[in-house]
């Protein structure tokens, strides 16, 4: 929303004749830059390097003929000073005209106040945007978890960890497509549009192509046409893309998500799993210099070997249920009620589906530590390679462990 008195300023910036929104300012430092470079500056101590930096003014603190801003910057903030006997009684007159939330930029030369802090002196200053709406309390920033994942562009100029996560962010991502394209992995682009939805269990958005008068699908998954370019040809091939589920919403599920698939020729899940693990291993210590960070006062270590653990001995550990004798739908119903399991049990869906259901309330969540959940049911897995020395199992394997990383990260 426009704030009153901001749009009253706009105006008589207008009347003096001054662009509020030019396109152009020569910017040579940043705060982190200047910061680091001159903070072995004593007390006091000035020097003639002059600098040209812009950002948002995010404090304002007029002392009658000198006033002191805080100035943020992609890199941080840094405090600016202004006298009006240096820049002139005119232009300092223009200090009025200025809000937090404008975006300026200023040319001046670096010093070091008596309390420390890295400042720069102002020699002139220029409007580069000035702003229309009302930023939130400095102090406090955006609170309201809905309206910051809304206006995320407020989160970030409020949330000073916000603005980092997303750098994090661009840096795993960049760290992922290094480690598949140094192993020879080549990056493609496949339609988000599809005529049938497929490569996972989900629900479809629709939408409708006009020209061609049908109904299409977002795809709901990378995996289809990733597989139809191995069989033409291209042995290793992955994608980072959109992906679209027409279903629930919470912490854990969204209905537009980015996936990363990969797939390889001539590889078995055995080649897989430590291909798996030294590229996880990777682009963490790239991205957070740590193989370790701390989840829920538990420590997550993916320096050490990855354990595997079978699906098959894990569910009769946790559940007491021996999915080699209950082999049926109904057996496995009759098991999850004889131990007074909790379960909301749906008998509609098949013996899949309520492994799957036993796996996620009674299995997954102590699957902390970083490992490899292997030789899944065929139930659950009905389009992996059968396992060569039992058809009833499957050859796949689900790393454990990363999510939480994820999680903790923020990713």
């Amino acid at each position: 929303m426009i704030n009153k008195t901001k749009k009253e300023k706009l105006d008589r910036i207008y009347e003096k004749g001054i662009d509020p929104y030019p396109s152009v300012f020569k910017v040579d430092s940043n705060s982190r830059e200047i910061k680091a470079k001159f903070k072995s500056l004593s007390k006091g101590e000035h020097t003639k390097k002059k600098v040209s930096i812009a950002g948002r003014i995010i404090q304002n603190r007029p002392m009658g003929k000198a006033t002191f801003m805080n100035l943020l910057d992609k890199e941080g903030k840094i405090q600016l000073y202004f006298r009006q006997d240096d820049i002139g009684k005119d232009e300092y007159k223009k200090l009025k005209l200025l809000d937090i939330g404008d975006i300026i930029g200023i040319k001046g030369t670096v010093f070091k106040t008596k309390t420390e802090e890295i400042t720069i002196h102002v020699d002139s200053f220029k409007l580069l945007t000035k702003s229309l709406a009302q930023l939130p309390e400095k102090w406090h920033g955006l609170k309201d978890q809905e309206l910051r994942y809304r206006k995320r562009y407020i989160d970030l100029i409020s949330n000073r960890d916000v603005f980092d996560f997303f750098i994090t962010r661009a840096k795993f991502i960049t760290s992922l497509r290094k480690f598949l394209e140094e192993n020879k992995f080549l990056e493609v682009e496949t339609p988000v549009l599809e005529q049938v939805p497929g490569g996972a269990d989900a629900k479809p958005f629709i939408t409708h192509h006009n020209t061609l008068d049908m109904d299409m699908y977002l795809r709901i998954s990378l995996e289809l046409h990733l597989k139809r370019l191995i069989v033409g040809g291209y042995n290793r091939v992955y994608e980072i893309g959109k992906v679209f589920r027409n279903e629930g919403i919470s912490t854990q599920h969204l209905q537009e998500f980015t996936s990363l698939e990969f797939y390889a020729a001539y590889m078995d899940y055995n080649e897989l799993m430590d291909f798996t693990e030294k590229f996880l291993q990777t682009v963490i210590k790239q991205t957070f210099s740590t193989l370790k960070i701390n989840y829920n006062n538990k420590t997550i270590d993916f320096s050490r070997k990855w354990k595997k653990i079978d699906y098959t001995e894990i569910m009769k550990k946790e559940t007491g249920i021996d999915l080699n004798k209950e082999d049926t739908k109904e057996k496995l119903i009759k098991a999850i009620k004889e131990k007074h399991l909790k379960l909301d049990i749906d008998e509609n869906l098949g013996r899949g589906r309520i492994m799957d259901q036993l796996y996620k309330e009674y299995i997954r969540p102590k699957l902390i530590q970083p490992c490899f959940l292997i030789n899944h049911p065929i139930d659950i897995s009905p389009l992996a390679k059968k396992h060569k020395d039992n058809p009833k199992l499957t050859q796949r394997f689900l790393p454990r462990g990363f999510r939480f990383w994820l999680q903790a990260q923020k990713l």
